[in-house]
């Protein structure tokens, strides 16, 4: 059993629910459909895909539901565990892998919930507004194993100040505290990017993260 341990990995993954702007947001697709579209596809040995959340484009008042989710993905054994996390940049053209996020919440405009935090620190304890936390995933290796299978995806060190970045950031925190890994993957909108191209990026990371970690 024990040396089955460093290559058992499960990853859970979230998505987000509309928002202002953009009324039909790509990554609730992509994480309702990623179980079926995966156990049609096949997925590396070793790799679980865990629970598929679709998160309510919120920050604080999303919380609870955030830290349910993180809880309950904690393994009962000694597999490891990956948050992936998708968000889309409706300006974007490209996939983005976020390397890191930072602990300021500025919100361009109200989340789902109403809250529109400007330049707020996300966990005060952490300090102030500058601090940043950076994913321990190898995102060069994973963006190298991506570009092979032809996506236009780059590395990216600014996840936002919104939502995308709030829920990153918490992630990343909890992932540190639990000896977890967190990554944020930014996605473009099914007109820049088509549906089908997307959900086979999506089953790709899922490989490259396997391939990486």
């Amino acid at each position: 059993m024990g040396s089955e341990a460093p290559n058992a990995v499960t990853i859970h993954v979230t998505g987000f629910k509309k928002f202002q702007g953009v009324a039909e947001n790509p990554t609730e697709i992509i994480v309702n459909n990623l179980k079926g579209f995966v156990e049609r596809r096949g997925l590396p040995a070793g790799i679980t895909l865990g629970s598929c959340t679709v998160l309510e484009t919120a920050g604080e008042g999303a919380l609870p539901v955030l830290y349910k989710i993180f809880e309950s993905g904690i393994p009962s054994h000694n597999e490891q565990v990956l948050w992936l996390h998708f968000g889309v940049n409706g300006g974007a053209s490209k996939f983005a892998i976020e390397q890191q996020a930072v602990n300021e919440a500025s919100f361009c405009c109200p989340d789902e919930l109403g809250w529109q935090p400007k330049q707020v620190p996300i966990v005060p304890e952490d300090g102030g507004i500058s601090r940043t936390r950076e994913t321990t995933c190898s995102t060069g290796a994973i963006l190298k194993f991506l570009k092979k299978g032809g996506y236009d995806v780059a590395i990216s060190n600014d996840a936002g100040r919104f939502v995308c970045n709030y829920v990153y950031y918490h992630s990343l925190r909890f992932a540190e505290q639990n000896c977890h890994k967190s990554l944020f993957v930014h996605v473009p909108l099914f007109s820049k990017i088509d549906e089908e191209t997307q959900m086979q990026f999506a089953a790709s990371l899922l490989e490259a993260i396997a391939s990486t970690c």
